[in-house]
């Protein structure tokens, strides 16, 4: 591998909006290495990039767990040489639950999929992230940051509002080193995530679109291009910023 290749790490990548993204940033001329839990899909993901002719590479490796991250995200740089972006994707729901009965274990495990596992992957790449051409980091935060979410998913409002800061905070600690460091923040993007009420409540699926400027939902294309923005040379620029990606969603018609 020649240094000059860019690579790119992208967690939770084995569907949905993650995998969009490896796509997008491997059809841009990436490296993408593809994190995930699901092995099959893992490697049947790598087989679609590869007949695309895209350099990918998975590794299976739980977010949440501090020393999984660690050796993996090591791994890779050891590998690679260094790591030009790190996308942070891996997160989730987890689950809803009231204050009242949510138990410590929940609260803990939402926690730990959106925000330790940002933590985590961004210290564990920063010495890679050194050795980058214009590195960058890129995380995803959620409307439910600044609304602090719906019923039941208030630590999911609260993980997504310290994704938020940490990434402004992660841009002031790593400028000197000339990392950049951004989030998205996707509206309601038609993926799995959102499978169990399409498939349940359909009207209520398709009424969501009622709620947004543009009149459509969102696809994971749509994120993955503003992704690929923040990781080129065109947004060598920008970092602490955080780009809404919902069609007008977050106004509130």
């Amino acid at each position: 591998m020649s240094l000059k290749e860019k690579v790119a790490v992208v967690t939770g990548a084995t569907g949905g909006i993650g995998f969009a993204v490896a796509k997008k940033l491997g059809e841009d001329g990436f490296i993408v290495v593809l994190n995930g839990i699901d092995d099959e899909a893992g490697s049947e993901r790598i087989e679609e990039l590869k007949a695309l002719g895209i350099n990918a590479a998975y590794y299976g490796f739980d977010v949440t767990s501090e020393d999984a991250v660690a050796s993996n995200i090591k791994a890779i740089g050891e590998k690679y040489g260094k790591i030009d972006v790190l996308v942070n994707n891996a997160g989730g729901l987890g689950g809803r639950s009231r204050f009242e009965e949510m138990t410590t274990e929940f609260y803990r495990s939402v926690m730990a999929l959106n925000l330790d596992s940002v933590f985590f992957a961004s210290r564990a790449a920063i010495p890679y992230l050194k050795k980058g051409d214009n590195a960058s980091i890129i995380n995803y935060t959620s409307n439910a940051a600044w609304n602090a979410g719906g019923p039941g998913a208030g630590i999911y409002g609260t993980s997504k509002a310290g994704v938020h800061a940490i990434t402004r905070a992660l841009a002031k600690d790593l400028a000197e080193y000339g990392i950049r460091v951004n989030a998205v923040s996707p509206g309601t993007i038609d993926t799995p995530f959102h499978a169990q009420i399409k498939m349940t409540k359909p009207e209520v699926f398709a009424s969501w679109k009622n709620n947004i400027l543009l009149g459509r939902l969102g696809q994971p294309e749509d994120v993955a291009s503003v992704v690929a923005f923040l990781a080129g040379d065109g947004a060598a620029f920008i970092t602490a910023e955080t780009i809404q990606i919902g069609g007008g969603q977050a106004l509130g018609i």
